[in-house]
């Protein structure tokens, strides 16, 4: 898929080191795609391995080594692609004794839907082998053919981008059939329905009952349907317990679990210099927003999904440790993302259908934190600057935005 092919630029940025690349990202989303991508373009020397072929089980208990076989075309040094390894077992062991083997020989993509990086966190062996790259689903960032450093833009976020008109199709292609790469492409409702059928079903009564022994799959299934609803509100777990009928602890292990499978992504609260932050509650926005019905909260989900894929892709490259979140006090008075960089504030973000005017919350929380300020709308070639103390907001057509978003 030629969409897709301005991530290998990417590729050969963090493929120059001797360190494994791990790929996440959700299932369908063109990994797959991508590393076969790179046979022929990058890499002429490939070995494919997919865990999830039936021969793949086998050939790596019997022929743990069987990449060694590969017949080369050169002298260059060869790629190995392992494609949902994390559904072997022992997939960690094997991958670390891979690479202290055979890192000066070969190098080494891991790609799979399940997050490869859920267990960074357990002190495990892996540690230092590898880079982790992240790839989601299609945004206006990514086709709108914008740059790669992050640092023009958080020097000057609130500088009028080019009016498109095909990022508004663009935008509107999302709206209603997600960025995933083949509904996208479609651009079929009924194809639509179909695939998120599937997908939903796969992911839930297949990949997430297999993979975490979940045994009351009603009941989870029954929380994923309630999520839509709650998307741009901070979530309440008690009151999702109370809906579903579980526990307080069951609801928290399921929303990680969604999580972790991409089929959801969570937002946490920013509370430095923030009187009387709300610190718990967290925002959940769904990897596909197109099931979300409400307009307003699908705009500022379709947003989420961009940011997210920015500050992801800006620290998987390395320009920073960026994070995404909101900002909420006790008085319900709240602006809905913030960009950080190293744990400093650096960009505040309001979503509004319509209105032109700068949010009071935005107003307030910018002089609070003293950074830039956007407030994206969904009007056609709109673009204000207004002056808030020595600070300026940014109201602008979000489509036109997100398109220039590194």
């Amino acid at each position: 898929m030629k969409i897709r092919n301005k991530y290998l630029k990417y590729w050969r940025e963090i493929s120059a080191s001797k360190e494994m690349i791990f790929l996440a990202g959700p299932r369908q989303s063109g990994k797959t795609t991508m590393a076969r991508n790179m046979i022929g373009i990058l890499f002429p020397n490939v070995s494919y391995f997919n865990y999830d072929f039936i021969e793949s089980k086998k050939i790596i208990r019997e022929v743990p080594y069987f990449f060694e076989k590969l017949d080369r075309k050169d002298l260059s040094l060869p790629l190995v692609i392992f494609d949902e390894i994390h559904k072997y077992d022992n997939w960690k062991n094997y991958l670390k004794g891979v690479y202290d083997k055979f890192h000066g020989e070969y190098q080494f993509l891991v790609s799979g839907s399940g997050r490869l990086d859920v267990f960074q966190k357990s002190g495990d062996s892996l540690a230092g082998r590898y880079f982790m790259f992240h790839l989601y689903p299609l945004t206006l960032g990514e086709l709108g053919n914008s740059d790669l450093s992050p640092q023009p833009l958080l020097n000057n976020p609130v500088k009028v981008p080019l009016f498109r008109d095909e990022l508004w199709q663009l935008w509107e292609t999302i709206e209603k059939f997600s960025g995933f790469p083949e509904p996208f492409l479609r651009g079929d409702a009924l194809f639509f329905n179909r695939w998120h059928r599937t997908y939903s079903k796969q992911l839930l009564y297949e990949d997430i009952r297999d993979m975490s022994g979940i045994r009351k799959i009603d009941n989870l299934v029954s929380l994923f349907s309630i999520l839509p609803f709650r998307v741009g509100s901070p979530v309440s777990i008690n009151n999702l317990a109370m809906d579903i009928g579980t526990s307080f602890q069951t609801v928290n292990e399921w929303l990680a679990i969604f999580d972790k499978f991409f089929l959801t992504f969570s937002v946490s609260p920013w509370t430095s210099k923030i009187s009387r932050a709300i610190k718990k509650e967290k925002k959940f926005y769904m990897m596909n927003p197109s099931i979300v019905e409400d307009k307003g909260a699908r705009m500022e989900n379709i947003v989420a999904i961009e940011l997210l894929r920015a500050v992801q892709l800006w620290t998987d490259m390395g320009f920073g440790g960026f994070g995404l979140h909101f900002i909420r006090n006790k008085e319900k008075e709240e602006v809905d993302f913030l960009i950080s960089e190293n744990n400093r504030p650096r960009l505040l973000i309001e979503v509004k259908l319509s209105e032109t005017s700068p949010s009071k919350a935005l107003i307030k929380f910018q002089n609070y934190l003293d950074v830039p300020a956007i407030q994206l709308v969904l009007r056609k070639e709109t673009a204000r600057i207004i002056k808030n103390g020595k600070n300026q907001i940014l109201v602008v057509s979000a489509p036109d935005w997100l398109g220039a978003l590194p």
